[in-house]
Formats: C-alpha cells, sequence, structure tokens
C-alpha cells in the first residue's frame, strides 16, 4: 500500500479527490510560490519599494519561467524550509540579476508559503463549498419528495417511534445547510494574505508595509488581516474545523445508510453497491464506507492539527511543519468523502414497501409512547404509562399486535390514529420541507 491512500495507483479511484488532487501537488505549489512572488514584485514597484521596471520584469516572468521541485529537495532538507532553495533557482533561471537582486524584497520564507497555500486552499474550498450545494439540492429534492413517506425512527439501535424518510435525510442535510451558509457568511475573509517579514514585525518591508501587504491581498484576491499571523493559526484552523464539520456530517448519512441498507432491513437500495470477492450475494455500501473511514481520518487529522496551532514565539518550526503533513491530507479527505456522498445521494432510492413493512413488524410496539398518552386522556400520566408497559407484556406474551390488546381491554378507547404512521409522524413532514426550503436560501 502507498504511504497515502490518495497516491495510490489501485486506491486512486476509491479514493477520488477529483480537481482537488492538483492543487496538492510539487507542481501546483511551486506554480503558487512563483504567483505570489511575481505579484508582490509588481506591488512593490507599482508603490516604488523597488524600481517599477524590476517589478514588471520579475512579475511576468513569474508567469513565464518553471521550477524544479526535485531540485530543491537537498537544500530543503538542510534549511527545513523550501525557500532559499526555490528562489536560488528561480534567480538562476531568470539570468537577471539586475532584477532578481529585488525579488522577494522584504519577505520571509513563511510569507511566501502561507500566502501561496492560501492561493490554493481558496481554489480547493470553492470547489468544496460548490459541490457540497450539488449535494444539498439532491438531499432537498429527496426530503420533499418524502416528507410523508413513513419509516420507523430509531435510538440505540431499536425502534422508537415513526418518522419519515424525508425527515432522515433532512437530518443529513441541515448540518450541509449550515456549513454552507457559514463559509458564504466567511468566504471574503477566510483566505489571509501573509507579508510581515521575519519577525513578524515588517521592519525589512519598509514604511510602506501596510500598503504593500493591502496590495499584495487585492492582486491576489486574498483578505489582508492588517496583521501578522505568523504565530496565530486562525485561517488554518478555521478552514480545518469547517471541512471536519463537514466530514463527521457526511459520516452520519453513511452510518445511517449503512444500517438502512442491510440484508435484513433493506430500506433504501444504494446504486452501483460493491461486490465481495467469494460471496456472490452481496451487495457492499462501499461509498458509506470509505465515507465513514475518512470522516474518522480527517477527524485524527484535525486532532493534530488544531493542537500545531499553539505556536511558540513569533515562529515555530515544529508546529508549522505539522500543518505541512496534515491539513492537506484533511482538504484530500474531506473532498472524497464529499464526492462518494454526492454520487451516493444522487442513485439511492428509498424502498417505501419494506419501510412499511417494518413499521408493522415488531407487533407494534413501536406505537408504545402515542398509546401512553392515548391513555393519559383518561388515567393520570404515570399509570398510562405503567398501563402501556403492561399491554407491551401482554403483546409479547400472547403474540397479538399491541393494537389487539389494547383493543380487548379498553374497547371504547378510539385508537384508530394511534396505530397510524402517518397519523404519528409529528412534524417530520414539516422538517423536511422546511430542511427543502432552507436548501434554496443558500443556493
Amino acid at each position: 500500500m502507498a504511504a497515502s491512500a490518495f497516491d495510490s495507483q489501485h486506491l486512486a479511484k476509491l479514493f477520488d479527490t477529483g480537481p482537488l488532487a492538483a492543487l496538492f501537488t510539487d507542481s501546483a505549489e511551486m506554480r503558487a510560490l512563483l504567483l505570489v512572488e511575481g505579484a508582490l514584485a509588481k506591488v512593490q514597484g507599482d508603490l516604488g519599494v523597488i524600481p517599477q521596471t524590476s517589478g514588471a520584469f520579475l512579475h511576468r516572468a513569474a508567469m513565464e519561467v518553471q521550477v524544479d521541485p526535485a531540485g530543491l529537495a537537498a537544500a530543503t532538507a538542510q534549511n527545513g524550509v523550501s525557500i532559499p532553495a526555490f528562489l536560488a533557482a528561480l534567480r538562476k533561471t531568470l539570468e537577471a540579476p539586475e532584477h532578481a537582486q529585488y525579488l522577494h524584497w522584504g519577505a520571509t520564507s513563511q510569507d511566501i508559503l502561507d500566502t501561496a497555500l492560501m492561493l490554493r486552499l481558496k481554489r480547493a474550498f470553492e470547489h468544496i463549498q460548490t459541490t457540497v450545494k450539488d449535494h444539498l439540492a439532491n438531499l432537498a429534492a429527496l426530503a420533499e419528495k418524502h416528507a410523508e413517506t413513513p419509516m420507523a425512527g430509531r435510538t440505540w439501535g431499536q425502534h422508537a417511534t415513526p418518522t419519515s424518510f424525508g425527515a432522515v435525510v433532512a437530518a443529513w442535510g441541515q448540518p450541509l445547510c449550515a456549513l454552507a451558509a457559514e463559509f458564504d457568511a466567511a468566504r471574503e475573509t477566510a483566505f489571509w494574505v501573509s507579508l510581515s517579514g521575519a519577525a513578524g514585525t515588517s521592519s525589512a518591508l519598509g514604511p510602506k508595509a501596510s500598503d504593500t501587504r493591502a496590495a499584495l491581498a487585492a492582486a491576489l484576491g486574498l483578505h489582508d488581516p492588517a496583521r501578522s499571523w505568523h504565530s496565530d493559526r486562525t485561517p488554518i484552523v478555521w478552514l480545518a474545523s469547517w471541512a471536519t464539520r463537514l466530514s463527521n456530517a457526511l459520516g452520519k448519512m453513511a452510518a445511517d445508510l449503512s444500517e438502512l441498507t442491510m440484508t435484513e432491513r433493506a430500506e433504501v437500495t444504494l446504486g452501483g453497491a460493491g461486490s465481495s470477492s467469494t460471496m456472490p450475494q452481496k451487495q457492499n455500501p462501499v461509498s458509506a464506507g470509505v465515507i465513514t473511514g475518512l470522516a474518522r481520518h480527517v477527524t485524527a487529522l484535525n486532532c493534530s492539527l488544531q493542537a500545531s496551532a499553539q505556536h511558540a514565539q513569533q515562529r515555530d518550526g515544529g508546529a508549522w511543519i505539522t500543518e505541512w503533513l496534515t491539513l492537506p491530507q484533511l482538504v484530500l479527505g474531506t473532498g472524497a468523502a464529499l464526492g462518494h456522498a454526492h454520487q451516493m445521494a444522487a442513485k439511492l432510492t428509498p424502498n417505501s414497501a419494506q419501510m412499511s413493512a417494518t413499521l408493522e413488524s415488531g407487533q407494534g410496539l413501536i406505537f408504545a409512547e402515542a398509546l401512553s398518552f392515548a391513555l393519559s386522556a383518561t388515567l393520570p400520566r404515570p399509570e398510562a404509562q405503567l398501563k402501556t408497559k403492561e399491554l407491551c407484556a401482554s403483546a409479547l406474551s400472547s403474540g397479538k399486535s399491541l393494537a389487539e390488546v389494547t383493543a380487548a381491554q379498553f374497547p371504547a378507547l378510539d385508537i384508530k390514529d394511534v396505530f397510524d404512521a402517518k397519523a404519528q409522524l409529528g412534524r417530520a413532514p414539516a422538517e423536511a420541507r422546511a430542511f427543502a426550503l432552507a436548501v434554496k436560501a443558500v443556493a
């Protein structure tokens, strides 16, 4: 097995990250670094911090040249960061020392690497957000269509009270809806530019340091935090937390579908289920399993990344390196889980007949709570609950349904609605439809 499942040739499609994969490659990082260095030179030239001709030359050259990441390996191993070797290679490639001397003027390695990372993260999270909204549209359609499709609600793995499939779908989608709205509200300020020099004081950037940082942010389409964030990892940990909450919301859907597709239950059918190497009858919920595994992986990575936010002093190499080890896999894991969930929601089909059969099984004990409230009309609540327990025990011992033993003991009690699943859905249909409306608001 490859060190990373995302880089494995035979696992690549199982953990497909779509266009996100291209954003977390050495070549993508080199391109982002060039964009940042070129943009920095241009804005410094425009502001008169460096000669304008040099700024224009460096900006144009950064669009055209390439840097071989493999050629940086030895120096990066010695320096602990790739920028010194990157700058040396770039200056050599430019063959224009009169201009190259102004490259990286006043910046530090972390400025360039963090800003280049933010450029790639912005593209990655914009793609994730778009996919979330597409996924929500599928869930909203399911919720609305099946708002009143009754099924057994379960707590602790056992039948509880009736719900609707639409409400179950809404429970999958509501956290995603909130996450999508949260991202929309924060997207303009979520991706920060970094430009504050060696110890975050901007001393080498000169008197126009603030103007330079603001101009660089505008040129790259990033947010200017108006301060150094070398040791304040707020944008990193917020994005990681958002992605982790998204992954866990997808994991809840996957966990439910793993249960609902069990052979003895089969209340939902998943399109494209996988086969077994030895058992011909198996239709494995592969996507659900992948999502569950990825959600756990993302959560574990987030624990490490959140802890790494405790940067010592003005800059902390060890904490920063922890981000390099965790953040790419966290984003790719989130993207892969989302891709599986999106495809799964587009293909899944509820088996309403099996849902009805499940409700009718169990001798009607799923309606015990409704019966206890019906009995409360004539009995004190504690007595009604005790009597309901006695009726349940009687049903189990006699093999009769709860409705039959209730009718025998309380012939005058109108129990028609008590044992009607649709009449016992409560607010489930309304919640399903409310979710569908909420999705339209974030579309």
